[in-house]
């Protein structure tokens, strides 16, 4: 059994079962006495660490990561009494220590498993269920929330300020992709009407390894890292990287976005996914694999086809 997790990326932060081990006995005796695990996830901000039974230890990836764990402490507590599904419940704030540059978290282990189409007894009512959560996070008061950068392409900024980093990625992608069709769907995202109304709350990375599924049923949505107020349209990506054709209808329907939103939000699916598959293509299998069935589920959908 490893004691640390793939290494993803160039500036990867060295993590360990150990130096969890020794974070927990200088800073949280309480639970320096339970058992350390890795946990294997597609994620890629945050190695996640089993702790007993009951919780997880969550230590940056990388430096951009920076942060994450200070945000979910301030607005976790406050938007889960208002959400149908369960988000997760951090604990414990971490500090850099033991040669390990950034703060970190304790939180409680949530029950579940990824949301995949096998783990769920009802496809389209887990649409339903999504779009639920969407609407219920999209009502509450932004005042004080963290806004998207406008201009460096953050989750929830305006499509157009990811448009040389998209098509630099799309023209990096592996060869059986059709460069082509996904720069002209691409081109057809960017023509949509910009989104005018005040920012709302969005999740930032909704996606299958990002949802949990307990007893067939949607029950979870986890990994806050990206949560920012600003265009609801990247809250959509989700319709293409892991909803099918029947289902992707019934979630549009549900969530009750204009044609403009739903169009930038296939927009954002394509600008994600041709951003990972270059990134992760020989690191993060999984992530990959997802990134190209939304690319494939966009060009199903795009008008260039």
């Amino acid at each position: 059994m490893t004691d640390a997790p793939v290494r993803l990326h160039a500036d990867e932060i060295e993590t360990n079962t150990g130096l969890v081990r020794r974070l927990l006995a200088t800073q949280f005796p309480e639970w320096a006495d339970l058992p350390v695990r890795v946990f294997s996830s597609a994620g890629s901000d945050n190695a996640i660490y089993r702790l007993g039974d009951a919780l997880a230890v969550r230590l940056p990836r990388r430096p951009s990561a920076a942060g994450q764990v200070e945000q979910e402490l301030a607005w976790l507590p406050r938007l889960a009494p208002h959400l149908p599904l369960t988000i997760p419940v951090p604990l414990a704030l971490g500090q850099p220590g033991e040669g390990s540059p950034l703060t970190w978290g304790v939180y409680r282990w949530l029950p579940g498993e990824p949301a995949f189409r096998e783990n769920l007894t009802d496809f389209p009512q887990a649409a339903r269920d999504l779009a639920g959560f969407i609407r219920a996070l999209q009502a509450m008061d932004p005042t004080g929330a963290p806004m998207a950068d406008s201009t460096g392409g953050e989750r929830g900024a305006p499509l157009l300020s990811r448009d040389a980093y998209t098509r630099e990625n799309i023209a990096r992608s592996p060869d059986d992709l059709d460069r082509v069709a996904l720069t002209a769907a691409w081109e057809v995202a960017l023509q949509a009407p910009v989104w005018d109304d005040a920012p709302v709350w969005i999740h930032g990375d909704l996606k299958s390894d990002n949802l949990l599924a307990e007893h067939g049923r949607l029950s979870a949505v986890i990994d806050f890292g990206a949560l920012r107020v600003g265009d609801p349209a990247c809250e959509l990506a989700v319709a293409w990287n892991w909803l099918d054709a029947e289902s992707r209808l019934v979630f549009r329907e549900a969530v009750g976005c204009d044609e403009a939103t739903w169009v930038r939000g296939r927009g954002w699916a394509l600008s994600i996914a041709a951003a990972e598959i270059p990134y992760y293509l020989h690191t993060n299998p999984a992530m990959v694999a997802r990134s190209r069935y939304a690319l494939s589920q966009v060009l199903l959908d795009s008008p260039t086809r």
